[in-house]
């Protein structure tokens, strides 16, 4: 498509109406929309045309909206706060740290793996200035990760961290971490 195909005939003045030739004067009809109103509509076709999305005024755009699969999986997790520690174990009463994500993602309709390894190789990797609550929150150590949680902002996981413990919300305490979405 040319760019001559695109363009939009812009009126020259809004207060001056078209008269035409004879004398007659014009309908009482609407004023045209100003130029930057014209623009912003042809820009809105433009992005309709190509797939694109908008986003309204104050909106946060989409790149940053909290999906509610992820939102619903913190909620699922935050709500087994006290429930005990148990090696192997998925819910609902007891939950080991894997466990735990697995059931709070599949109660909000995604499946993950079991392990914290498999779950590492199955979420897409997120920079840590990019991480958003509900996302998965990887320690890795010598042997590969080792544990996780899930993302409650702050700097904040929920998590279940071992034999003796239960379901809370912790600070991340190491370094060696890393970000997954799941998707």
């Amino acid at each position: 498509m040319s760019a001559t195909q695109n363009q939009v005939p812009v009126p020259h003045s809004r207060t001056a109406p078209h008269v035409p030739s004879g004398g007659a004067s014009p309908d009482p009809s609407p004023t045209p929309p100003a130029p930057a109103r014209i623009s912003r509509i042809v820009s809105a076709l433009t992005l309709a045309a190509v797939g694109g999305t908008l986003v309204a005024p104050g909106a946060a755009p989409p790149a940053h909206a909290a999906p509610a699969v992820a939102n619903k999986a913190l909620k699922v997790a935050a709500s087994k706060q006290g429930a005990p520690y148990q090696w192997g174990a998925m819910g609902p009463y007891r939950f080991d740290c894997s466990g735990l994500t697995l059931y709070s993602y599949k109660r909000a309709g995604k499946k993950l793996p079991r392990t914290a390894q498999a779950q590492y190789n199955k979420t897409r990797r997120v920079a840590k200035s990019d991480r958003r609550k509900g996302d998965l929150v990887f320690f890795h150590g010598n042997g590969g990760v080792y544990h996780v949680g899930i993302y409650a902002g702050n700097n904040r996981i929920w998590h279940s961290p071992k034999t003796g413990s239960w379901v809370k919300l912790d600070r991340i305490w190491s370094k060696s971490v890393s970000y997954g979405r799941v998707r």
